[in-house]
């Protein structure tokens, strides 16, 4: 009996330890699983300018299926791109497969061999576009999950159609995320309009090519901006239109009442002006020189001049431009307002009487461009006299 019972008390003590060897195996694993991965970095191909996506999916170490995602410069050099998707037929370590491209309509032809190096792949072999044969000739790289690459795919264009207020989003900066089918109408509509198209976002990218949608980026007069939205939205292909980030820097600036500012419904844009004017014209040490809003954007545009304090013999000028814009502080009307300056730039040149020097500036000087500080003091003297408030990041509310 007493055998029995030191037996049991044996198997009772190594149960524990049993059970989580049995976990731990349970847990081990498959090494036959299938599986998807993806490489998003092929070095070298076409002079490095090519966006890759390769997709290889696996039973255990050994590749079932393969496709090709691979988005290139159209020409070289040149920022039209073009693209082409192909399914690869696996044969041991070689993928091969044939397509046409999806812009130029130009045949594809791809072999390459793989090997695996420990965690990371070598890759050879060509792929051919119409009479253009890139090498494929890339170590060391390495592979990511499907959720890694999903990840990855995620943008954020930005664009809020309802924005709360004008703190995260800039009033004169409105986005358009539209089919690709659909943008040439979309900006041939545009024509003739007191709209700005901001140059960059009219080149269609790689993701724009993988998604089939573009986001378009548009200025315009903060008072137009709502409007602009509205109607984008009623137009075909459009998938979203809302406001986006533009020049508006919260560190740079005011909200203030809006009563002594208005004649009815609009701003009085004249008095606004000569009153931000007056303020600069001391902060700047310089006189003021010309004062204009833009019909298309909605921007203040300021000059000053004064003397140059560089060389004083020479009695050069120096021309000093700052821009503004003014809003509500939130879309859809506000007993408030805002304004933005810019951090101001300065030129200087020979104004004298006679003979003048040409002076070449390798660039505006005065604060760095993006730089917040106000070190001429204009935003806390354009505060006080706008009894106005200023933005604290710290706790995200107006002080």
């Amino acid at each position: 009996m007493r055998a029995f019972l030191l037996v049991a008390v044996g198997l009772f003590a190594a149960t524990p330890d049993f059970a989580l060897a049995q976990m731990k195996l349970s847990t081990k694993p498959d090494p036959n699983a299938v599986e998807t991965r993806y490489f998003t970095a092929i070095d070298g191909l076409m002079d490095g300018n090519a966006d890759v996506i390769l997709k290889e999916v696996r039973q255990g170490k050994t590749v079932t299926s393969a496709s090709l995602d691979l988005c290139y410069p159209a020409e070289k050099n040149s920022e039209r791109k073009d693209r082409f998707v192909v399914n690869l037929s696996v044969s041991g370590q070689t993928l091969t497969g044939s397509t046409q491209s999806l812009v130029e309509k130009k045949p594809v032809a791809v072999k390459i061999t793989r090997k695996q190096n420990g965690d990371t792949f070598d890759f050879r072999g060509q792929i051919t576009v119409g009479q253009t044969v890139t090498e494929v000739l890339s170590s060391e790289n390495s592979d990511i999950s499907e959720k890694e690459f999903q990840d990855s795919q995620t943008v954020d264009d930005g664009i809020n159609a309802t924005p709360k207020d004008f703190t995260e989003v800039s009033p004169e900066s409105v986005g358009v995320r539209i089919k690709l089918e659909a943008a040439l109408d979309f900006l041939k509509s545009l024509k003739g309009q007191d709209i700005e198209i901001g140059v960059n976002s009219l080149s269609i990218t790689c993701d724009a090519l993988r998604s089939g949608q573009q986001t378009l980026a548009l200025t315009v007069d903060p008072d137009r901006a709502a409007a602009l939205i509205a109607k984008a939205k009623s137009l075909p292909g459009v998938v979203a239109a809302g406001w986006t980030t533009g020049l508006v820097e919260m560190d740079r600036t005011i909200r203030f009442s809006a009563a002594d500012w208005r004649d009815g419904d609009k701003v009085n844009r004249d008095k606004l002006a000569a009153a931000i004017s007056s303020v600069l014209s001391k902060t700047l040490a310089a006189k003021p020189a010309t004062s204009s809003w833009s019909a298309t954007t909605g921007k203040l545009k300021l000059t000053f001049k004064r003397q140059s304090p560089l060389y004083p013999a020479l009695d050069l000028t120096d021309t000093i431009e700052v821009d503004g814009i003014v809003s509500p502080d939130k879309p859809g009307g506000s007993d408030h307002l805002m304004l933005w300056i810019s951090s101001p730039s300065t030129t200087t040149s020979d104004e004298s009487a006679g003979p003048k020097l040409t002076l070449a500036d390798d660039a505006a000087s005065g604060e760095e461009e993006g730089d917040s500080r106000d070190e001429t003091g204009s935003i806390e003297a354009l505060t006080k006299e706008l009894k106005g408030q200023r933005w604290d990041a710290d706790k995200s509310v107006w002080k």
